[in-house]
């Protein structure tokens, strides 16, 4: 295995709806995409889950999430 990358398999579980569009974004080549697809899903995942963690530690060091008070003015300025 010299160069290459070990991998392993997994299997899940979607929705139809969810099946239907993947289908539908690989279907010139499906087996190739197919995958490459679930690697590119499965690599924004981590980093949505990595960026929600660093929200979340950044509302921490600031106080929290903002107050009715603060959203509604937030609103107002941004006109909403």
């Amino acid at each position: 295995m010299v160069g290459m990358t070990p991998k392993a398999k997994i299997a899940v579980s979607l929705p139809p709806e969810l099946v239907e569009r993947a289908r539908q974004a690989v279907a010139p080549r499906p087996r190739f995409e197919r995958q490459r697809l679930r690697r590119h899903a499965i690599a924004q995942k981590s980093k949505l889950d990595d960026l929600a963690a660093l929200l979340d530690e950044m509302l921490a060091a600031t106080g929290g999430p903002l107050s009715a008070e603060e959203s509604a003015e937030a609103d107002r300025v941004l006109g909403r």
